[in-house]
Protein backbone atom coordinates (compact mmCIF):
# COMPACT_ATOMS: atom_id res chain seq x y z
CA UNK A 1 0.00 0.00 0.00
CA UNK A 2 1.71 3.10 -1.30
CA UNK A 3 0.08 5.60 1.06
CA UNK A 4 0.46 3.76 4.37
CA UNK A 5 0.96 6.37 7.08
CA UNK A 6 -0.31 9.28 4.96
CA UNK A 7 -3.16 11.44 6.25
CA UNK A 8 -5.51 13.26 3.91
CA UNK A 9 -8.45 15.60 4.33
CA UNK A 10 -11.19 15.51 1.72
CA UNK A 11 -13.53 18.48 1.87
CA UNK A 12 -17.32 18.11 1.85
CA UNK A 13 -20.22 20.50 1.46
CA UNK A 14 -23.73 20.24 0.06
CA UNK A 15 -24.09 19.68 -3.69
CA UNK A 16 -20.74 17.90 -4.12
CA UNK A 17 -20.26 15.81 -7.27
CA UNK A 18 -20.69 12.20 -6.11
CA UNK A 19 -17.83 10.57 -7.98
CA UNK A 20 -15.43 13.44 -7.34
CA UNK A 21 -15.70 12.90 -3.58
CA UNK A 22 -16.17 9.13 -3.29
CA UNK A 23 -13.73 7.93 -5.95
CA UNK A 24 -10.68 9.73 -4.46
CA UNK A 25 -11.77 8.96 -0.89
CA UNK A 26 -12.00 5.23 -1.57
CA UNK A 27 -8.97 5.12 -3.88
CA UNK A 28 -6.73 6.81 -1.29
CA UNK A 29 -8.01 4.46 1.44
CA UNK A 30 -7.36 1.54 -0.87
CA UNK A 31 -3.70 2.64 -0.98
CA UNK A 32 -3.55 2.78 2.82
CA UNK A 33 -4.11 6.48 3.50
CA UNK A 34 -6.12 7.66 6.46
CA UNK A 35 -8.73 9.93 4.87
CA UNK A 36 -10.82 12.29 6.99
CA UNK A 37 -13.99 13.89 5.63
CA UNK A 38 -13.84 17.54 6.65
CA UNK A 39 -16.83 19.87 6.30
CA UNK A 40 -17.72 23.30 7.51
CA UNK A 41 -19.39 21.55 10.48
CA UNK A 42 -18.33 18.34 12.24
CA UNK A 43 -20.88 15.54 12.20
CA UNK A 44 -22.96 17.24 9.50
CA UNK A 45 -24.54 15.27 6.69
CA UNK A 46 -23.82 16.77 3.28
CA UNK A 47 -25.82 15.67 0.26
CA UNK A 48 -24.42 15.34 -3.22
CA UNK A 49 -26.01 16.81 -6.33
CA UNK A 50 -28.18 13.67 -6.53
CA UNK A 51 -28.77 13.39 -2.78
CA UNK A 52 -26.13 10.81 -1.77
CA UNK A 53 -24.99 11.60 1.80
CA UNK A 54 -21.55 11.89 3.36
CA UNK A 55 -21.00 12.71 7.03
CA UNK A 56 -18.13 14.99 8.00
CA UNK A 57 -15.84 13.73 10.72
CA UNK A 58 -14.32 17.12 11.51
CA UNK A 59 -14.95 20.81 10.86
CA UNK A 60 -12.48 22.95 8.95
CA UNK A 61 -12.11 25.25 11.95
CA UNK A 62 -10.96 22.24 14.04
CA UNK A 63 -8.20 20.98 11.75
CA UNK A 64 -4.76 22.24 10.80
CA UNK A 65 -2.90 21.70 7.55
CA UNK A 66 0.11 20.51 9.56
CA UNK A 67 -1.89 17.43 10.58
CA UNK A 68 -2.29 16.24 6.97
CA UNK A 69 -0.14 15.30 4.00
CA UNK A 70 -2.70 16.67 1.59
CA UNK A 71 -6.14 18.13 0.94
CA UNK A 72 -8.53 16.94 -1.79
CA UNK A 73 -11.32 19.22 -2.97
CA UNK A 74 -14.15 17.63 -4.98
CA UNK A 75 -16.24 19.57 -7.45
CA UNK A 76 -19.91 19.97 -8.11
CA UNK A 77 -21.48 23.13 -6.72
CA UNK A 78 -20.00 22.46 -3.26
CA UNK A 79 -16.87 24.57 -3.92
CA UNK A 80 -19.02 27.68 -4.27
CA UNK A 81 -20.29 27.01 -0.73
CA UNK A 82 -16.88 25.96 0.63
CA UNK A 83 -15.15 29.15 -0.44
CA UNK A 84 -17.50 31.24 1.68
CA UNK A 85 -15.86 29.88 4.86
CA UNK A 86 -12.57 31.41 5.91
CA UNK A 87 -11.57 28.29 7.86
CA UNK A 88 -11.80 26.25 4.65
CA UNK A 89 -9.72 28.77 2.72
CA UNK A 90 -7.16 28.89 5.53
CA UNK A 91 -6.82 25.09 5.50
CA UNK A 92 -6.22 25.06 1.75
CA UNK A 93 -3.90 28.09 1.82
CA UNK A 94 -1.86 26.67 4.71
CA UNK A 95 -1.60 23.23 3.11
CA UNK A 96 -0.32 24.84 -0.07
CA UNK A 97 2.17 27.11 1.70
CA UNK A 98 3.46 24.16 3.75
CA UNK A 99 4.19 22.18 0.58
CA UNK A 100 1.39 19.67 1.11
CA UNK A 101 -0.45 18.10 -1.81
CA UNK A 102 -3.49 20.16 -2.77
CA UNK A 103 -5.78 18.47 -5.30
CA UNK A 104 -8.86 20.00 -6.91
CA UNK A 105 -11.20 18.72 -9.59
CA UNK A 106 -13.92 20.35 -11.69
CA UNK A 107 -15.40 23.43 -9.95
CA UNK A 108 -13.01 23.01 -6.98
CA UNK A 109 -10.72 25.53 -8.68
CA UNK A 110 -13.02 28.16 -7.18
CA UNK A 111 -11.66 27.25 -3.74
CA UNK A 112 -8.08 27.58 -5.01
CA UNK A 113 -8.88 31.00 -6.48
CA UNK A 114 -10.56 32.22 -3.29
CA UNK A 115 -7.64 30.90 -1.22
CA UNK A 116 -5.32 33.07 -3.33
CA UNK A 117 -2.88 30.33 -4.35
CA UNK A 118 -3.15 30.38 -8.15
CA UNK A 119 -0.89 33.24 -9.22
CA UNK A 120 1.71 31.85 -11.61
CA UNK A 121 0.41 28.27 -11.36
CA UNK A 122 -0.60 25.88 -14.15
CA UNK A 123 -4.06 24.35 -13.63
CA UNK A 124 -7.04 22.74 -15.28
CA UNK A 125 -10.71 22.59 -14.31
CA UNK A 126 -14.14 22.41 -15.85
CA UNK A 127 -14.14 24.93 -18.70
CA UNK A 128 -16.99 26.92 -17.10
CA UNK A 129 -14.59 28.38 -14.50
CA UNK A 130 -11.64 28.96 -16.81
CA UNK A 131 -12.02 32.75 -16.69
CA UNK A 132 -12.16 32.70 -12.87
CA UNK A 133 -8.88 30.80 -12.69
CA UNK A 134 -7.14 32.95 -15.29
CA UNK A 135 -8.35 36.10 -13.51
CA UNK A 136 -6.84 34.66 -10.30
CA UNK A 137 -3.46 34.50 -12.05
CA UNK A 138 -3.33 30.89 -13.25
CA UNK A 139 -2.28 29.55 -16.63
CA UNK A 140 -5.17 27.34 -17.76
CA UNK A 141 -4.56 24.10 -19.67
CA UNK A 142 -7.25 21.86 -21.12
CA UNK A 143 -5.88 18.48 -20.02
CA UNK A 144 -7.18 15.52 -18.00
CA UNK A 145 -4.74 16.33 -15.21
CA UNK A 146 -2.21 19.11 -14.61
CA UNK A 147 0.49 18.80 -11.98
CA UNK A 148 2.33 21.95 -10.91
CA UNK A 149 4.62 21.02 -8.05
CA UNK A 150 2.31 19.55 -5.42
CA UNK A 151 -0.82 21.15 -6.91
CA UNK A 152 -2.88 18.55 -8.80
CA UNK A 153 -5.94 19.59 -10.84
CA UNK A 154 -8.41 17.84 -13.15
CA UNK A 155 -11.48 18.75 -15.19
CA UNK A 156 -14.32 16.25 -14.69
CA UNK A 157 -15.34 12.77 -13.48
CA UNK A 158 -13.92 11.10 -16.61
CA UNK A 159 -10.48 12.34 -15.47
CA UNK A 160 -10.65 10.68 -12.03
CA UNK A 161 -8.27 7.80 -12.82
CA UNK A 162 -5.53 10.24 -13.92
CA UNK A 163 -6.38 12.62 -11.05
CA UNK A 164 -6.02 9.92 -8.41
CA UNK A 165 -2.89 8.48 -10.03
CA UNK A 166 -1.19 11.89 -9.84
CA UNK A 167 -2.34 12.51 -6.26
CA UNK A 168 -0.74 9.20 -5.28
CA UNK A 169 2.46 10.09 -7.14
CA UNK A 170 2.63 13.50 -5.52
CA UNK A 171 2.13 11.99 -2.05
CA UNK A 172 4.91 9.47 -2.69
CA UNK A 173 7.45 12.15 -3.72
Amino acid sequence: MKLQGKKLAILAEDLYQDLELWYPLLRMREEGAQVTVVGTEAGATYKSKVGYPVVSEKATREVRAADYDGVIIPGGYAPDLMRRHEATLTLVRDAFSQGKVVAAICHAGWVLASAGILKGRRVTAVSAIRDDLVNAGAAFEDAEVVVDGRLVTSRKPDDLPAFCREIIRALCR
